[in-house]
């Protein structure tokens, strides 16, 4: 999924995705690419499990799959437990040190 994303115009994809659901045509209309090369991208996405195809008459129309989304949050919030508390180690220590230079200075 990582690799998936690391490409531009396929993240730019999913940003035009969390919208609506959009053909090739239109998703490469919106890029300002040409369509296989969309196709491309989307393919990239439907083999990472980010986007799903839904005929609809004689169009194809790609939407973003949640789950892959749901999952991804999930593991990362374990890292934005760690995070935070450095984050507010980090304030505390700053706090020291300002206190410090402010009995310092007066």
């Amino acid at each position: 999924m990582f690799s998936a994303l690391a490409e531009p115009n396929r993240a730019r994809i999913v940003e035009l995705l969390l919208d609506s659901h959009l053909s090739v045509g239109e998703i490469a209309e919106r890029l300002g690419i040409r369509q296989p090369q969309a196709s491309k991208h989307l393919r990239v996405l439907l083999d990472a499990g980010v986007v799903e195809v839904q005929a609809v008459a004689n169009r194809r129309n790609y939407k973003l799959r949640l789950e892959p989304f749901q999952a991804l949050d999930t593991w990362l919030s374990t890292y934005r437990g760690v995070w935070d508390e450095r984050l507010n180690n980090l304030e505390s220590y700053l706090q020291k040190l300002r206190d410090q230079e402010d009995h310092s200075g007066s």
